[in-house]
């Protein structure tokens, strides 16, 4: 390479050594650099979210009485605290619930809250197999134990109160009575002859509501007390089979009450085709004077006669012995969660709410108490019906016991169609008692009950 080469390729170097030095030295000595220039639109602030949807629970329930609206208050109430909906699904009464009920377990159609029996006629359903063992959730604590027995099936308890408790007896229209003379009575024969006058007066002694067919049952099922009285050993010698309506006197003794009132024609003349509402329209109205039935029955007067339902006494169903003289205590019916639901942890919201203060509060407001609640610290009002208050002093002295089914898991799906046969003349009251013996031992088997 010669000279000249040599010089040229140095010169081109120096000369981009100073322009790059230059380039440097052209930046500034301190401060920040600009900011980028960003044509982005700006940001929006984000949309307020959308409040979350409820959760929609099915219930299953019966329209008959105050149970009904009064679940609708507590789940008006649910929607607004738990934003949990209730959607209800109404059942009918009697055998014909119960098949439903059935069938709706046996096909996993059954709602996600059953509200049902409690006693017997819920371990006929198989409570292990189709509800939610709810024992140790924390609102248990807060039931009595005379009540969380009636829900209990291998020592899991599945459900939790609808209600207060209340009795079955005969209530009778006060005002009634007094312009006849009548006094309550003590025996059976001073109920006869009660009767008498009344039919004599023109009005219908005893009111039958058959077409409601569960409610032809209560003179069979509100004796027990008389039955315990005098058979002490009748529930445990009945649960192990030893024991029967047809061979033990006091208790077929229901079974003649029943057809006693319909062969003395004490029954207004068209009972079969009578709805429970329209007897108690006729209770309300005085032209029926004499009602068996249980004591809620007050709480649905008081809905729809609410002038007259502090005209509405009850007393015990009479025995043939005054000084037995006291009444059969039903526990609540109860709400269970299907176990199969797919809404289970929302459905035990739901129960814990029910029987919270708050839940009972709005409980309350559709349904007064029928007698003594089941929720530790709720009490009977100061407010409560006249009737109620006319079954207080048998508490007080105990004079109760709880109904059959509450302490023996034995009852036949039947009896209600049987007593409506012995209640028109079909059969005999000790045919009827012995169906009924032989309509339980098929449900005792299905349980695989000893001595069945």
């Amino acid at each position: 390479m010669n000279r000249a080469r040599v010089f040229t390729l140095f010169s081109y170097a120096a000369l981009i050594s100073t322009l790059i030095a230059g380039c440097s030295g052209s930046q500034p000595a301190a401060g920040p650099a600009p900011a980028p220039v960003d044509n982005k639109p700006a940001a929006q602030a984000p949309a307020p979210s959308k409040p979350a949807e409820p959760v929609t629970l099915t219930l299953l329930i019966g329209s008959t009485g105050t149970p009904y609206p009064a679940t609708q208050a507590v789940a008006a109430e649910a929607e607004k605290k738990l934003n949990i909906k209730i959607k209800f699904d109404i059942k009918p009464d009697g055998t014909e619930g119960d098949n439903l009920v059935k069938t709706r377990l046996a096909t996993g159609e059954m709602a996600d809250i059953l509200y049902y029996n409690s006693g017997s006629l819920l371990r006929a359903l198989n409570p292990e197999e189709n509800f939610v063992d709810l024992t140790k959730e924390p609102f248990m604590a807060n039931l009595l134990d005379s009540y969380k027995e009636t829900v209990t099936s291998n020592g899991k308890v599945y459900g939790v109160p609808g209600g207060s408790s209340n009795v079955g007896g005969i209530l009778y229209n006060k005002k009634a009575y007094a312009e006849l003379g009548l006094t309550v009575p003590k025996t059976w024969a001073e109920f006869i002859a009660n009767s008498d006058k009344i039919k004599a007066a023109g009005k219908t002694a005893v009111i039958g509501s058959y077409k409601t067919t569960w409610t032809s049952q209560l003179f069979v099922l509100a004796n027990h007390y008389n039955v315990q009285s005098q058979v002490p050993n009748f529930v445990q010698d009945y649960t192990a089979n030893k024991a029967k309506y047809a061979t033990t006197p006091a208790a077929l003794r229901g079974f003649e009450m029943t057809s006693e009132v319909f062969k003395k024609g004490y029954l207004n003349k068209d009972f079969l085709a009578t709805t429970y509402d329209a007897g108690l329209k006729m209770l309300a109205e005085g032209t029926g004077v004499q009602y068996p039935m249980l004591s809620s029955a007050i709480d649905a007067l008081a809905q729809n006669y609410p002038d007259k339902v502090n005209d509405i006494g009850v007393f015990p169903t009479p025995s043939d012995n005054a000084s037995l003289n006291g009444f059969t205590v039903w526990m609540p019916n109860s709400y269970y969660i299907n176990k199969k639901s797919k809404n289970v942890e929302a459905a035990q919201k739901f129960i814990d709410f029910l029987i919270s203060p708050e839940g009972q509060k709005a409980y309350m407001s559709k349904s007064k108490a029928n007698g003594p609640y089941v929720v530790k610290g709720i009490k009977v009002p100061d407010d409560t019906y006249d009737g109620i208050k006319e079954m207080q002093p048998y508490f007080d002295n105990g004079k109760t016991l709880p109904a059959l089914e509450f302490t023996s898991p034995v009852k036949g799906p039947n009896l209600e169609s049987i007593l409506i046969e012995v209640g028109t003349g079909q059969k005999s009251p000790a045919d009827g008692a012995a169906d009924y013996d032989k309509d339980v031992r098929k449900q005792a088997q299905q349980l695989n009950l000893p001595g069945w």
